[in-house]
């Protein structure tokens, strides 16, 4: 099965921000790698099963694009969509379309070109107990060239679990990796605190999706494509810089990611599977990631899928999806008002 115990986050109080060392020994978890379960029965043993997308758009769209990104399957309660380097287009008009039939537009939270949306079943709104929404701007060039770097955060209690969604796209650029930490801690700070509600209580499950922007470095670009065109990208993983600096305790510390098995996401030549051809030949990079944290010991999570969607060709970057399911303690399951049983 895809559970964790690394999931299982206590309820400790939320921090990114590297944890205080003993005796010059670092105490922090850094990100969890969760084995990937492809069996799900949807919502017979699970509470609640979300599944997530995130995409950079390179600024271009199609109603083509968004049928392949969504797909046929929608054996899912919550459909979370994070999306970068949006165009000027009604996104969430097209997304509905593509939904009409399952799922209905509940929330959205929008930064100029970084938006987020999140979809449930027809006739769930009794469900929502709460919906709140938040931005973090980390500068860009949004008005000209749609590039909008930060965050934007979706609170939401469903079916009495408390999550926060984050979509965030990082400062590019292989170099910038101390920049994309710091962007990562203020957002952290900006959006996953209870400053904006002191008496809220704290979110049970954290995702936080987007085009992060680290890179794979100590390796030039020629021999990191030979080892994917072998399929032995995996060796890479060890050169992630995402995957480094959370075991250093900068960001993400308890989180977790499913393995990463498939190729990486950036950089492709528009239209086409190879990766780019430019006179910057980048190497190739796991930008596009999806990752969560539990909270509260009453609740375990299993995770069904982690793949990119490589049929996908209008832009530079490859879709990544993740299929969550949760299931929550029976003694602290919540009834369908979304309450605990009194005891």
């Amino acid at each position: 099965m895809g559970n964790c115990n690394g999931t299982r986050g206590g309820k400790r109080r939320f921090k990114f921000l590297m944890r205080e060392q003993t005796d010059s020994m670092s105490t922090h978890e850094g990100i969890k790698t969760v084995k990937v379960d492809n069996l799900c029965d949807f919502s017979r043993s699970s509470d609640l099963c979300i599944c997530v997308m995130t995409w950079n758009m390179n600024g271009k769209v199609s109603y083509e694009d968004l049928v392949e990104l969504v797909g046929s399957n929608r054996k899912f309660d919550l459909l979370v969509v994070g999306l970068q380097e949006v165009p000027r287009k009604n996104i969430a008009g097209l997304l509905q379309a593509v939904l009409v039939d399952t799922h209905i537009l509940q929330g959205k939270a929008i930064m100029q070109s970084l938006q987020l949306y999140v979809f449930a079943p027809l006739n769930s709104g009794l469900f929502i107990k709460e919906l709140k929404v938040d931005k973090h701007s980390a500068g860009g060039f949004g008005r000209l060239i749609r590039r909008t770097k930060g965050a934007v955060a979706i609170h939401i209690n469903y079916k009495g679990i408390r999550m926060v969604i984050v979509s965030c796209h990082l400062s590019a650029h292989a170099r910038n990796v101390e920049e994309r930490n710091s962007q990562c801690r203020h957002i952290s700070h900006n959006l996953l605190s209870r400053n904006w509600n002191p008496y809220a209580r704290p979110a049970q499950i954290t995702l936080w999706l987007g085009d992060l922007n680290y890179r794979i470095q100590g390796i030039d670009t020629y021999p990191a494509r030979n080892l994917i065109q072998k399929d032995l990208h995996r060796l890479l993983t060890g050169k992630d810089q995402l995957l480094q600096e959370a075991e250093r305790g900068q960001v993400f510390n308890g989180f977790c990611e499913g393995t990463l098995t498939f190729k990486p996401t950036y950089k492709y030549n528009v239209g086409s599977s190879n990766y780019d051809t430019s006179h910057k030949v980048r190497v190739p990079s796991w930008t596009d990631r999806i990752l969560f944290k539990i909270q509260d010991d009453e609740i375990t999570a299993s995770l069904h899928c982690y793949e990119s969607i490589d049929d996908i060709y209008s832009s530079d970057h490859k879709p990544v999806k993740a299929h969550l399911c949760l299931k929550v303690n029976e003694q602290a399951a919540p009834d369908s008002t979304g309450l605990k049983p009194s005891t």
